[in-house]
């Protein structure tokens, strides 16, 4: 990742821990609790950030020049997904990856 700015590597670096925190809050945390963590839109905000954060890495480590418009999107959804894990509750781990990504989704998509 040598090609990567310091800005762009911090926010690879969030993207990552996002992306471990949706699916491992998901597949734990919300399995086991049941009720309101098991709403369908809750799961599928929760999956689409997970699977957004990861590609939103993957675009800039390859280096490419569609990279601002994933991280915008990622950005979005990552805030999205911050509101849907306050609102359930119990969730502020993954709360603030979320608002982390978003913040960094959103620099690197200016």
């Amino acid at each position: 990742m040598h090609h990567l700015t310091g800005e762009m590597r911090e926010c690879v670096d969030n993207c990552v821990r996002c992306h471990e925190s949706c699916l491992g809050m998901l597949m734990t945390h919300c399995l086991e609790a049941g009720g309101k963590h098991l709403a369908p839109e809750h799961v599928k905000i929760m999956m689409a950030c997970a699977t957004i954060c990861q590609t939103a890495a993957d675009f800039m480590i390859m280096n490419s020049s569609h990279h601002p418009h994933v991280c915008r999107e990622c950005a979005e959804i990552c805030r999205e997904c911050a509101k849907s894990c306050e609102d359930v509750g119990d969730m502020q781990d993954c709360v603030d990856a979320c608002r982390r990504c978003a913040e960094s989704c959103g620099r690197m998509a200016a």
